[in-house]
């Protein structure tokens, strides 16, 4: 069996849902969007994702000799609702199970050391979503779906409700061929945002974007994000994937650890509003929510509590 045969072959064995190779070089193009997307300030106050940008966009930068980048997704699709009781929040599907840094990570460990076993001469480098790389970019490159109006790379099995992860390494491997974009003339991704966050096809405006807000932002919500309409998402937001028409072709994840725990799928909004740190960190313990830190959902759940009493106020 060819080498890149064998290697695929593991992979699916694992557990990933999709595997893609693309040789290693400079990734231009995405480097000058990315370029241009950081001076617009759309990166808002991800200030990390402006260091080394030589390195993210060439891997053979982060590898010397570098030759192949493997790139991997995994599904993790729950059919559950979101509730659309107004006393409830809503959390983002991909943090209703398990930490996808640990899945997916220790599943790319395991295949990281396949590949060295079974090719000494392999030097190889794994990342999840960290470090100098853009998984976006190399998973289009490596054919496992296309770049999506929304930002989300979307599969033409699963949607756009897959993981990323790669491996760099020194092999030679065979290359896959990137598919070609089947968004169409669709804009309800653009249409369905509830911020307006979606600025133009492909580029997201992360200054107004929920996710960002409810995840990444640290400290208060001022005013004028204050009275964006959150849509009750209190981490996350699934908006643009939820009337995404290839997402209707999506499949219940086989990986148990992304299975919901009960809890996340409709939190009610002042429950949450009152959490302790304790509380917190039993409830979200290997979760990805205990990205946004207590103070965090905290906060983001007393934003959607003001909107809903700004609005019964209206209402009256």
């Amino acid at each position: 069996m060819r080498i890149t045969d064998t290697i695929k072959e593991q992979a699916l064995a694992l557990g990933f849902t999709h595997v893609g190779i693309a040789p290693a070089g400079a990734l231009t193009k995405e480097a000058g969007r990315l370029d241009t997307w950081l001076r617009l300030g759309y990166h808002a106050g991800m200030d990390w994702m402006q260091r080394a940008p030589e390195r993210r966009s060439d891997p053979r930068l982060v590898l010397d000799g570098a030759r192949s980048v493997i790139s991997v997704a995994m599904n993790y699709y729950s059919p559950q609702q979101h509730s659309n009781d107004d006393s409830t929040a809503r959390i983002s599907r991909y943090a209703w199970g398990d930490d996808y840094h640990d899945v997916l990570g220790a599943r790319l460990k395991q295949l990281e050391e396949f590949i060295v076993e079974h090719f000494p001469e392999a030097r190889t480098r794994r990342y999840v979503d960290t470090g100098p790389v853009m998984d976006k970019a190399w998973a289009v490159r490596a054919g496992i779906g296309w770049l999506g109006k929304n930002g989300n790379v979307i599969t033409r099995d699963y949607g756009s409700w897959v993981f990323l992860g790669e491996i760099l390494t020194t092999l030679e491997l065979e290359y896959d061929t990137p598919m070609e974009d089947f968004c169409g003339s669709c804009v309800r991704c653009l249409d369905a945002c509830p911020t307006q966050a979606i600025v133009r096809p492909y580029v997201v405006d992360s200054n107004a974007c929920i996710s960002y807000l409810t995840i990444e932002q640290r400290g208060g919500h001022d005013e004028a994000v204050a009275e964006m309409d959150f849509e009750q998402w209190v981490f996350g937001c699934d908006t643009c994937q939820d009337v995404c028409p290839w997402n209707s072709f999506a499949q219940s994840t086989l990986e148990s650890s992304y299975a919901p725990r009960p809890f996340n799928i409709s939190p009610g909004i002042e429950e949450l509003a009152g959490l302790s740190d304790e509380e917190f960190r039993t409830r979200f313990r290997k979760s990805p929510v205990k990205r946004s830190k207590p103070e965090g959902l905290r906060r983001n759940a007393r934003t959607l509590l003001k909107q809903k009493e700004s609005n019964s106020d209206w209402n009256r």
